[in-house]
Parts: C-alpha cells; sequence; structure tokens
C-alpha cells in the first residue's frame, strides 16, 4: 500500500475495506483499489494463484474454504464459533487495467479520494495484491477452522476493485476486522506498522478497542513471525490514520496492518515466500481470537 501524504512517501494510501455476508456476490466485485492520487499502476502479474486460493471445503487442510463454507475439522476446538470476522486483502490483480475506474472518486469519511488503485511491488514484480490475497486466503482457512464465519472483500486476484468505501461497508456487521496490507516505502526501511483509526464520527465507539486489537496484531507479529517493527514509517510500529476509508468509516473493531515494506529485499524476500505468508496469517488469527475470546490460542 501506498503511504498517505502525512508519511515521507508522496503517495497518498487509501485502504479498500468492505464487507459481505456469506459468498461475495458478483455484483459486489466492481472496480477499484487503496491508494491515493498519484500511485503508480502496477501490471497485472499473471502467474498461477496458490493452490490454497481455491475455494473449496476443506477436513484439517489449510486449503480454504468458499467465504460462507463450513466450518473444517469438526474435531477441532472451535473457539470463534458464532463469530464473524471480516478480511480485507487490499487492492486486486486487475486493478492497474482500469485507470479511470480507479481515479473516479468516493468519500472516505472525511474527504473526496480514489475509487483504488494498483498497490506496490517488490523489486523482481511480486505485487501486494498476490501477497494481501495470499495471506487473506490463508487467513480464512484458519479462522473458519476455529469455527468463525468469514467474510472477503474479493475472492480472487484477478478482478477490479471493490472501491474503498464500499469495501469499509461491506464488513460493518462483522465482529472484526482486518485490512492486509504490504508497504511501498524507502528502499532502505524495513517491517510492519499497524495502522489504527482516528475518531470521525461513525467509528467513534470502537477506536479503544480497535487500539487494543491492533495492539495484539502488534505483538503476535513480533512472537510468530521474522518481521520486525518498523523503523521508517510510525512510531514503535503503530501509525494512526485519518484519512483511510477502511478505518474512517468502519463501526467495527478494525486495524490495518502494513506487514512489511515490498521494496527493502530483505522484507520482499519474506514477503513473497509462502511459509512466511503463513506465519503472518497464523499470527492475525491467534490476534484475533486474543481478541475475540480473550486469550492468546495454544500455538501462540
Amino acid at each position: 500500500m501506498r503511504r498517505g501524504p502525512d508519511r515521507r512517501s508522496s503517495r497518498l494510501l487509501a485502504v479498500a475495506i468492505a464487507g459481505l455476508t456469506g459468498l461475495l456476490a458478483p455484483g459486489c466485485a466492481s472496480p477499484g483499489r487503496a491508494g491515493g492520487p498519484g500511485a503508480s499502476h502496477v501490471a497485472y502479474q499473471k502467474s498461477a494463484e496458490p493452490e490454497h486460493s481455491r475455494l473449496t471445503t476443506g477436513g484439517g487442510s489449510r486449503r480454504s474454504g468458499s467465504a460462507a463454507s463450513a466450518d473444517g475439522n469438526s474435531s477441532r476446538a472451535k473457539p470463534l464459533a458464532g463469530k464473524i470476522v471480516g478480511i480485507d486483502p487490499g487492492h486486486n490483480g486487475r486493478n492497474g487495467t482500469d485507470p479511470a475506474y480507479l481515479t473516479h472518486q468516493v468519500f472516505n469519511g472525511r474527504t473526496m479520494e480514489d475509487c483504488n488503485t494498483t498497490g506496490t511491488q517488490t523489486a523482481a514484480g511480486y505485487t501486494e495484491s498476490l501477497f494481501n490475497f495470499n495471506v487473506a486466503m490463508y487467513l480464512a482457512a484458519d479462522l473458519r477452522r476455529d469455527g468463525a464465519r468469514v467474510v472477503l472483500t474479493r475472492r480472487n486476484n484477478h478482478g477490479i476493485g471493490p472501491c474503498v468505501d464500499k469495501r469499509s461497508t461491506m464488513l460493518n456487521h462483522t465482529n472484526v476486522a482486518i485490512d492486509i496490507h504490504a508497504d511501498g516505502g524507502p528502499t532502505w526501511g524495513r517491517g510492519f506498522t499497524v495502522l489504527e483509526p482516528v475518531a470521525d464520527g461513525p467509528n467513534n465507539k470502537i477506536i479503544a478497542s480497535s487500539v487494543r486489537f491492533g495492539r495484539y496484531v502488534h505483538d503476535a507479529l513480533l512472537a510468530d513471525t521474522p518481521m520486525r517493527v518498523s523503523d521508517y514509517y510510525g512510531r514503535d510500529g503503530y501509525q494512526f490514520r485519518n484519512d483511510l476509508a477502511g478505518l474512517n468509516l468502519t463501526t467495527v473493531p478494525k486495524v490495518l496492518i502494513e506487514c512489511g515494506n515490498m521494496p527493502n529485499p530483505r522484507d520482499a524476500a519474506l514477503l513473497s515466500s509462502p511459509s512466511d505468508q503463513r506465519k503472518i496469517a497464523r499470527a492475525l488469527e491467534a490476534a484475533i481470537i486474543r481478541f475475540l475470546t480473550g486469550k492468546w490460542p495454544r500455538h501462540h
């Protein structure tokens, strides 16, 4: 994700979040991406989607089920039974094919901004949209096995959109939601940052709970992944933002996680690794369980 004007980069960040009950309806996949004016358009990555992205129902495997699938392995304890979790994998794989759609303006809760952007990528061309989607699929599979119902803002990485405002409202019926991104910062910078909302009216009631959830995400990433706290953005791995539709328009506890910095070679190697993507997903799962149940899972 490109960072907004209050960061050292000149590019704006715009987060895409949206809520959807059950399977994402075809009409919800309208074009859009998160980011700001001036974000460069990244070409669609044509590599095959990973095996886990096939939306099938699984037993005890790590493959994801459909967005409203059965819970998974019934023999496993289900700490999230009865809970609904929203996941927004930022951007989409073909966003760069429709620049006119991306630049049409939507209201982000405070002002107007671009519908979406393309996201960033590594020097080798591994796109943020694919990273976001992969982590979201691993996380969705984990959460379903925990008994949760999962709502996704998109179900593949070969579409366009939706816009950032729609992504946010699509998730507003969940118990907790998370926006998954990677940053496009300076090549020398490394690390993750948890972005948290600033009260603006619609989100007033969830500021404190979002801060608490953000702390669990921060702790889990440090404990369970090779990612480190950002050394170029925010303070101690946290940053409050008031210019992102996903955080401004939310009515449920939510944070946005910039999992690492794609232009940095060391972070790029981790972010493009399937094994490290799984670790990030497991860390986010642990944070969600801690937030919704009051206890860390045993694997944490």
